[in-house]
């Protein structure tokens, strides 16, 4: 008696569109934010729409969205150009439709001009004189040496220069590095944070913990480098992350 035909596997279903949306946006190294922006725009695009799947749906279906988004959202024209960037990337990058001659017919919102609010002197100095602690040495270094909000926050310990007076600025906007002032009189509140943040990174270290991410799959090439001093957070969270609590 022959023996039976040994049973095939079946074949692995496809990967989810959002889970290839991801994929695309992280072969061309975007932004942490852009991905989540680009996926959340997706994931609405197709709940307006009943849940139908884009490779169905075309430029009415797209600039009925976006005309959703500005009449009844009453979004700003610049929220509805990233809307519209983020499936554009879709049909183009995910969906492979280069060739519908609708893609570059869709029609940017014209962005508002306005000028910009600045604070005086006296403004910052009272709106700084509110803030303590962390708080107030990240406002700081906002406010004295240009850092945007997640430039600051996603400081490391070994891009901090006390000789130079320097803070190197990794990754920042367009993924571009850069060197800035570290202010005279942010010098010593720095040294005092970083203190702080030292004794937390050790009580972690001696709990088995203490790894912090790292980029370009960092952590690979130098196993020891998650739970090194110098690549710990500037302003480390007091609640652990999902890497870190494994």
């Amino acid at each position: 008696m022959p023996a039976p035909a040994p049973e095939l596997a079946a074949p692995a279903p496809p990967p989810r569109l959002l889970d290839q949306l991801r994929e695309r946006i992280r072969v061309r190294h975007y932004a942490l934010r852009t991905e989540r922006l680009y996926v959340g725009w997706v994931r609405r695009y197709i709940l307006f729409h009943g849940k139908r799947h884009p490779r169905d749906m075309g430029a009415p279906e797209l600039e009925a969205f976006l005309s959703h988004l500005a009449l009844e959202r009453g979004v700003s024209s610049a929220t509805q150009n990233q809307a519209k960037a983020a499936l554009l990337f879709l049909y183009k990058e995910v969906l492979g439709a280069t060739d519908l001659p609708w893609l570059t017919e869709v029609v940017a919102a014209k962005a508002s001009r306005r000028l910009p609010v600045v604070l005086t002197q006296r403004e910052a100095r009272e709106l700084l004189m509110q803030l303590h602690g962390a708080h107030w040495l990240a406002a700081s270094l906002l406010y004295g040496s240009g850092l945007r909000l997640l430039e600051c926050l996603r400081l490391r310990v070994k891009d901090v220069e006390f000789e130079r007076r320097e803070l190197i600025v990794r990754q920042g906007k367009g993924s571009k590095d850069r060197v800035t002032v570290l202010p005279e009189n942010l010098l010593l509140p720095l040294r005092d944070q970083l203190a702080q943040a030292r004794a937390l990174h050790e009580r972690d270290l001696a709990a088995g913990r203490g790894a912090v991410w790292l980029p370009d799959a960092l952590a690979v090439k130098f196993p020891r480098a998650a739970r090194a001093w110098g690549w710990q957070w500037v302003f480390p969270s007091r609640v652990l992350s999902p890497l870190d609590a494994l």
